[in-house]
């Protein structure tokens, strides 16, 4: 990474200002710009977080604006920015809709900051990630998507108080899509060493699957308005983290596949080795039957919603 480090978050909404406020206090930059179309959003959330600073010693200089050329020189990207899907919203429209907000986005970037790590955040991520990444011309190493970090951390959780252990000390990862199928996989998770499926039976395993996959929409209906913000800003604050400090930290994200697990042309939730370069390595792991059936019946939704990208 460059000297004075750069991080842009693109969206103020309460993802956006999350994130912004958690990679401040983190320090994973020497300045960080959040951005939004409505005048006074950004400024004042990055006003608020700045004032902050005194009392929690953080030296991040925070600013707010209207602006594209406000990511120029940014080291690390975070694209929250786009629509969330409303009543009567089918998932075409949505994805027609917060396409044509991203593709002003990543031409910006492309101007703007070519050299710079891109985390796409905006929904749904598996297309909106290919969506951007063919937009900005930029490396495929380079853009990446939060799915599988915060898929992944609801999954350990809902382990973890299944057997009343530490969450951290679950490993385990979700493959495929952020959506009704994603794909815990189970023949890779463990609590301390000790294979899952060796602590609970099968019907306590298909319960936390199933509550893994509702995951968000678990949130939305307690909300009644509105969607999870929390722990997708954790999940996207660890994903920055990593690459800042170039970590090489193996996480999972939507990631270009080129060949690996036998697809490519899309993005879709894996496991990689993750750095200052973006994606260095897609992890591939051993997959039982029915865990590659339901794997390459993602691939095959996701391939679906590409058909119906603007062109």
């Amino acid at each position: 990474m460059s000297g004075g480090r750069k991080i842009a978050v693109l969206g103020a909404g309460n993802v956006g200002g999350t994130l912004a406020q958690r990679l401040a206090e983190m320090d994973l930059g020497d300045e960080l710009v959040l951005i939004d179309i409505v005048d006074g959003l950004p400024q004042g959330k990055a006003l608020d977080i700045q004032e902050s600073a005194p009392i929690l010693g953080f030296s991040t200089r925070v600013s707010g604006s209207t602006s594209l050329d406000a990511l120029a020189g940014a080291d690390v990207v975070v694209e929250t920015a786009g629509l969330a899907r409303k009543p009567g919203m089918s998932r075409s429209d949505l994805l027609t809709k917060n396409a044509e907000i991203l593709r002003g986005h990543a031409e910006a970037v492309r101007s703007q900051a070519p050299n710079a790590t891109v985390i796409v955040v905006t929904n749904p991520v598996d297309v909106m990630t290919f969506w951007f990444r063919q937009v900005s011309g930029l490396p495929p190493a380079r853009v990446f998507g939060e799915s599988g970090t915060l898929d992944t951390a609801r999954f350990r959780w809902f382990v973890a108080e299944e057997l009343h252990v530490a969450p951290r000390d679950v490993i385990g990862f979700v493959l495929g899509t952020h959506g009704d199928t994603m794909v815990p996989v189970l023949s890779h998770t463990s609590v301390s060493g000790v294979p899952l499926t060796r602590l609970l039976p099968a019907e306590k395993l298909d319960a936390i699957v199933a509550r893994t996959k509702a995951g968000g929409g678990e949130i939305v209906n307690l909300l009644k308005m509105g969607s999870a913000y929390y722990a997708p800003s954790a999940a996207q604050a660890e994903l920055v983290r990593a690459v800042v400090h170039d970590e090489h930290r193996v996480l999972g994200v939507t990631a270009h596949l080129q060949g690996e697990y036998g697809l490519s042309g899309l993005c879709l939730g894996v496991p990689v080795r993750l750095g200052r370069a973006g994606v260095e390595k897609v992890v591939e792991v051993a997959l039982t039957d029915s865990e590659r059936k339901a794997f390459e019946a993602s691939a095959a939704a996701v391939q679906a919603d590409l058909a119906t990208l603007p062109k």
